[in-house]
């Protein structure tokens, strides 16, 4: 297994990757959660987190989709759920193909299990608030059937509620069903919008609103001896998400969120195959 500092040290390689990808593409893109929180405090990685994550506006995002896997190196692959493959993730994930993190979620996946680098995008919030309603429960309904799996920390009504939906749902009618909501839940525009949501964070992030401003431009911050973006009102952003962001939590909560069953930053998974469930 591989130790913090590795596996910090690959996600810094693979962030530097795609930024410039956007940047040669003009895609905007920024840091969100820790990895922006970690440019304002430490120039750096947050020192007990283990990986970078992304936000891009929705049409850039879209545009990633298409543009990735005719220009990218293929060392990166992009992965995004369609008819024919979900990958049990509610937005794109980057995963380097030299490397190994197996996650329990999706050890039972053909898919290249790199380290993954989270790409989620950002949507337009309605002003009318029954409008902002549908959203949400589009949202929910979206996460559910894109990612086909039980949510296990949002308590138990949403939990055996999600099961009974599911499994009375045939395959055949789960990605119809998650297209519909997904038109749904980012139909909306700057016209008839007055705010920026994030609807494939899960049900907590999805009903936050940041101000539009917010996220209009990025600027560039330094970043363990380069510079990575942040949102432009990264402020606003981070005070809504997440309060006073500039004081560390409690030292009992200063430890790495992620699991992995195997995390091998030298290795191709392609090595381990036999070893998980896939």
């Amino acid at each position: 297994m591989s130790d913090l500092k590795a596996i910090q040290a690959r996600s810094l390689e693979m962030a530097e990757y795609f930024v410039a990808f956007c940047k040669e593409h003009d895609l905007l893109c920024y840091l969100c959660g820790g990895g922006a929180i970690g440019a304002l405090r430490n120039k750096g990685f947050i020192p007990w987190d283990d990986d970078l994550d992304f936000f891009m506006p929705r049409k850039d995002y879209e545009k990633l989709a298409e543009l990735w896997p005719r220009y990218a190196d293929e060392r990166y692959f992009l992965s995004k759920s369609h008819k024919d493959f979900v990958d049990r993730n509610l937005f794109i994930t980057i995963r380097d193909k030299e490397t190994t993190c197996i996650k329990p979620y999706q050890q039972d996946l053909d898919l290249p299990h790199g380290l993954a680098l989270d790409v989620l995008p950002l949507d337009y919030y309605p002003k009318n608030p029954a409008e902002r309603k549908k959203q949400v429960r589009w949202a929910l309904i979206y996460s559910l059937f894109c990612a086909q799996t039980v949510p296990e920390k949002h308590g138990a009504v949403m939990k055996w509620g999600s099961r009974i939906l599911l499994g009375l749902t045939p395959k055949s009618l789960r990605y119809r069903i998650w297209k519909k909501a997904e038109k749904e839940m980012t139909k909306y525009g700057l016209a008839e919008s007055d705010g920026i949501t994030e609807l494939c964070s899960g049900p907590g992030y999805m009903r936050n609103k940041y101000p539009i401003a917010s996220f209009e431009d990025n600027l560039f911050l330094p970043f363990e001896g380069t510079e990575m973006p942040i949102p432009v009102g990264y402020d606003a952003y981070l005070n809504t998400a997440f309060g006073d962001y500039m004081t560390p939590p409690p030292a009992d909560k200063q430890v790495p969120h992620h699991d992995a069953i195997i995390a091998d930053m030298d290795k191709s998974y392609t090595e381990y195959k036999g070893e998980y469930g896939a």
